[in-house]
């Protein structure tokens, strides 16, 4: 590999952008090309980055050139890119959610691991300053109740309604604080969760509750919905023996009143260590591909439940 790291992506839109704008940033990085299905995103990504820009994703990868892959694209594209990338040997960072279902994020997972190579989703979540604090906080003091919130506006895509292509809010959005409440209580043993049985036919449900149980017999609520004018609250607030932790993607408030503002630099902070574990160096990769799976199989179970309307256990 050489001195400077070549790194291909898939997609063009909001999360591919912000993806260019940080690894446009590290001086040991270029972005060696951009591919979009609408050609004229992709040029004019690609027009701001100096790189070339292409309507097909076999295009970018056929021109060669590449050291890695960033794979951004919604969640019903996901799939044939990232088993590209693979094929062509190239390591990969997938934005989430790795697909609308499991069949294809385990036939990636088990691609990834077949041929050995990096990979990295985008949970920067798990790179913020203020959730190391949190683990301190409750070192030795289980967490006995788990409330998660993601209450929203609708994103102004025209896919994200529709079921066949988002997949809907808790796979899409709330899947961060699922991954959160991973980190900070453990892995989950049973979802229920209930829509809020108006959904037109076709669209994802605009509001959803579900009660999660941990391993260790946590309790656990999560609360999703799209219906707002505006982002009401999003993140995990967490209860211990006399301790109360609100973490969010921007600060964490401890018992309601000591407030710790997050310095933000964790959508870089993935960035880079993805890029070093490319080269080969030092790396603190927190969520590889089969890690973030684990969190996919439980936005899964209850999308799931709530379609089936009834309780999904998870695997061991």
């Amino acid at each position: 590999m050489t001195s400077t790291t070549r790194i291909g992506i898939i997609g063009a839109g909001n999360v591919a952008v912000r993806h260019a704008d940080v690894l446009s940033g590290f001086r040991d990085v270029k972005i060696g090309g951009i591919a979009d299905t609408d050609f004229h995103k992709a040029e004019t990504l690609a027009s701001q980055h100096g790189a070339r820009a292409y309507s097909r994703h076999t295009d970018l990868l056929e021109a060669g050139g590449l050291d890695a892959v960033y794979v951004c694209v919604p969640p019903f594209a996901h799939g044939t890119p990232e088993l590209d990338a693979l094929e062509a040997g190239l390591p990969i960072f997938v934005e989430k959610p790795l697909a609308l279902d499991l069949t294809t994020a385990e036939k990636i997972a088990a691609e990834i691991a077949k041929r050995g190579l990096v990979s990295a989703v985008g949970h920067h979540w798990r790179y913020l300053d203020t959730l190391a604090r949190a683990r301190e906080l409750l070192d030795g003091r289980p967490v006995r109740l788990a409330l998660g919130h993601w209450l929203d506006k609708l994103p102004p895509v025209p896919w994200w309604i529709r079921r066949d292509m988002s997949g809907g809010q808790v796979l899409e959005q709330a899947v961060h604080v699922l991954d959160l409440a991973r980190v900070l209580v453990g892995e989950v043993a049973m979802v229920h969760a209930v829509p809020d049985g108006s959904t037109p036919e076709g669209e994802i449900d605009r509001a959803t509750a579900a009660v999660l149980r941990f391993r260790d017999g946590a309790a656990g609520l999560l609360a999703a919905t799209s219906l707002l004018e505006r982002k009401h609250r999003i993140g995990l607030e967490l209860h211990a023996e006399g301790l109360v932790l609100d973490v969010t993607e921007t600060r964490l408030v401890v018992n309601g009143d000591t407030v710790v503002e997050e310095p933000g630099e964790a959508k870089t902070r993935v960035d880079r260590e993805f890029v070093n574990a490319v080269q080969g160096g030092q790396a603190d990769v927190r969520a590889p591909y089969e890690e973030a799976l684990r969190t996919h199989r439980l936005a899964h179970a209850v999308a799931r439940s709530a379609a089936e309307g009834g309780p999904v256990t998870l695997d061991a």
